[in-house]
């Protein structure tokens, strides 16, 4: 069983990588072009100062997303992860 916490979670400094996207539609779709998929390592690099948007780095590229998209990005959560404010706890997916 993997833990998983939302994208909008993680740590500004921290890497994790991408255990499943929640998204539908246009969105699922253009997550998926930028590099968010399944597999992928993504970092957390930056955080305006009113905690909305954040930037990500994923395959090379830097995406800025709101915590309303990022939150529908689950990630691996670390043993002991330290989350940001402002998105939902983390969920447990069972295998």
């Amino acid at each position: 069983m993997d833990t998983m916490l939302p994208l909008c979670n993680l740590p500004v400094g921290s890497s994790s990588q991408i255990m499943k996207l929640c998204s539908v539609g246009s969105m699922r779709r253009r997550l998926l072009d930028l590099g968010f998929a399944q597999g992928s390592t993504v970092s957390c690099i930056h955080c305006a100062p009113s905690g909305d948007p954040i930037a990500y780095s994923v395959k090379g590229a830097v995406i800025a997303l709101r915590k309303e998209d990022a939150k529908d990005i689950l990630v691996r959560a670390e043993d002991s992860p330290e989350t940001a404010e402002g998105c939902d706890p983390i969920f447990e997916l069972k295998s």
